[in-house]
């Protein structure tokens, strides 16, 4: 009996047993239930570029084969991505590949093709954009992405001489081909066909000479269009004791104010002029050509008009820059030192009929050695002018003219200071204290011209970021290497982002993305000008052979071997 109830027990026990294991396993063959999505904010983290974060609003030398990464505090909705986040070059959608890593929550961006170099992209992501768990972005996100520089040529090889050759001919088709047709003179800027600019003309005379010397143009032609500017400016154009205003109808003759009460004579652009002029004078020495003689002849009557003792106001020992028929002397503007109005001293002391003293350029130009400065910078000493030199068309407007070579007076050795000026210039866009995208040894040069926001004297201590060509290319006289290291970089790595139809363009910027699409005559006439002086000395010759700045040159102190 005992025997039976043992078995009985046991029989309960392995059937509660499997019935357990029955049921144990039975509950184990169905899939566990996913954990329930708890719902919390979604966030941006942070973004890298090639496995570099991204630390500003711009990135600046963006690959062209760039993969982007987006970290997220979450997994992200991936079925969203495409209409919530956009890569876009301007208003064109750029086609990229979306993939994921780390369970969605970076989401990596990879465009399709190869991008465009030096081109701006922008990233946006929505607000719109959902995680996982279907909370929208706190934050949208912006970016925007420079490209690299394409270092590719975009122009075929030549060499250096003759890529010099190039760029002063087509540089002069701004004077030649843009030229007013009914006067000659050169338009202030490629954007209006009204204004001509008196200073510009006198550029665009010295380029003309350049041009017939280098056979762009025939002898005859260059002539015939130096006389049509001379009789305009003798039988139309207004003077103002001598000296003309700064902007001219170029059809009419007519004054154009350049200022609310500038609308008289202009000393300094009227200098430009006449530098010009002087040289004309001496490039057409036929004796027996009448055309020439009474070129010669007409130059003279313009160049002995003017009185630069008037521009004294009222005998004072400095020369003053404008004088109006409606508001006289209300400007009441120097023309003091360091500057670019040097030629405007040299002239006024050299002019036949209207010569003013010594004095007046000791105390009016120089300051009474004010204008010395002395310094270092950049491991350059600077004789005059403001710390760092300035613009760099100091260095340029007066000496298309006067030669530096071996030239020197009581304030300066002017070897010395074009050179060094210049080097500053160079060595300041080489240290880019304000790291601006794109400065470098192949992409310098400060002066005055177009900036994205209007008109702007570029300098080391006015620094907008912007990059003007004329500034590096005309002072191929005094930086011949770093010149042809700028030239080459603007016309081949730049290409026709710069390189237009009247040679380059007169300014751009790397950090902006921005390219002029101007090109203005005083920019434009200093390139030609300056690089056959490089080449060749014609226009220094030129002036310092006029028996008039000779003596005058003396005069005021000046010492040089052309004198």
């Amino acid at each position: 009996m005992k025997s039976k109830l043992i078995q009985s027990g046991w029989l309960v026990v392995i059937c509660a047993l499997l019935s357990f294991l029955f049921f144990s396993c039975k509950k184990d063959s169905k899939p566990s239930p996913p954990p329930p999505v708890v719902s919390g904010p979604f966030n941006f983290v942070k973004a890298t570029v090639n496995d570099s974060l991204i630390k500003s609003a711009v990135t600046y030398n963006f690959s062209i084969n760039a993969v982007i990464k987006i970290y997220f505090s979450s997994p992200v909705n991936t079925s969203g991505v495409a209409a919530n986040v956009s890569f876009t070059n301007g208003n064109s959608p750029v086609t990229v590949n979306y993939t994921y890593s780390n369970k969605d929550s970076i989401l990596i961006i990879k465009p399709a093709g190869t991008l465009s170099g030096l081109t701006r992209y922008t990233l946006n992501i929505l607000t719109s954009l959902r995680s996982a768990a279907d909370s929208s972005l706190t934050t949208q996100e912006t970016f925007t992405f420079i490209t690299q520089i394409d270092s590719t040529d975009k122009f075929p090889q030549i060499s250096d001489s003759a890529l010099l050759t190039l760029v002063q001919q087509q540089t002069f088709k701004y004077f030649w081909d843009f030229g007013d047709p009914v006067s000659g003179m050169a338009r202030e800027r490629n954007s209006d066909q009204t204004i001509a600019t008196t200073g510009g003309t006198g550029f665009g005379i010295m380029a003309t000479i350049v041009a017939i010397n280098r056979n762009f143009i025939t002898h005859a032609d260059g002539l015939d269009r130096i006389i049509k500017i001379v009789n305009f400016y003798r039988t139309k154009a207004t003077p103002y004791h001598g000296a003309f205003s700064h902007w001219i109808n170029g059809s009419t003759g007519v004054t154009i104010p350049f200022g609310t009460q500038d609308n008289g004579g202009d000393i300094v652009e009227t200098s430009y002029l006449v530098e010009g002029l002087l040289c004309a004078r001496q490039y057409f020495n036929s004796t027996t050509d009448s055309n020439e003689i009474n070129l010669r002849n007409n130059i003279n009557i313009l160049w002995n008009g003017v009185n630069w003792n008037w521009y004294r106001q009222n005998n004072q020992n400095v020369l003053y820059w404008n004088w109006s028929p409606d508001y006289n002397w209300a400007i009441n503007a120097q023309v003091g030192g360091w500057s670019e109005a040097l030629i405007t001293y040299v002239l006024a002391a050299s002019s036949p009929d209207s010569s003013v003293p010594k004095i007046v350029y000791d105390n009016g130009w120089a300051r009474n050695g004010g204008i010395k400065n002395g310094n270092s910078y950049y491991g350059y000493t600077l004789p005059l002018g403001p710390s760092n030199g300035g613009p760099l068309f100091f260095e340029h407007y007066s000496f298309m003219g006067i030669s530096p070579k071996g030239l020197s007076d009581a304030y300066a050795d002017y070897d010395t200071q074009t050179i060094n000026h210049t080097k500053i210039n160079y060595q300041y866009c080489v240290a880019d204290p304000h790291n601006y995208y794109g400065y470098s040894d192949q992409c310098w040069g400060l002066t005055a011209s177009d900036v994205p926001t209007g008109y702007n004297a570029n300098e080391p201590n006015n620094d907008v970021g912007v990059i003007s060509p004329t500034a590096a290319i005309s002072s191929f006289p005094y930086t011949p290497a770093e010149s042809m290291k700028a030239l080459k970089f603007f016309y081949y790595k730049l290409g026709n982002k710069l390189w237009g139809q009247y040679g380059f363009y007169d300014a751009f910027s790397l950090k902006d993305l921005w390219f002029a699409n101007s090109t203005l005559a005083i920019d434009q006439g200093p390139q030609v000008v300056m690089i056959e002086n490089y080449r060749s000395g014609l226009l220094w010759n030129l002036f310092m052979s006029c028996p008039e700045i000779k003596t005058g040159m003396k005069q005021l102190g000046f010492q040089s071997p052309d004198l």
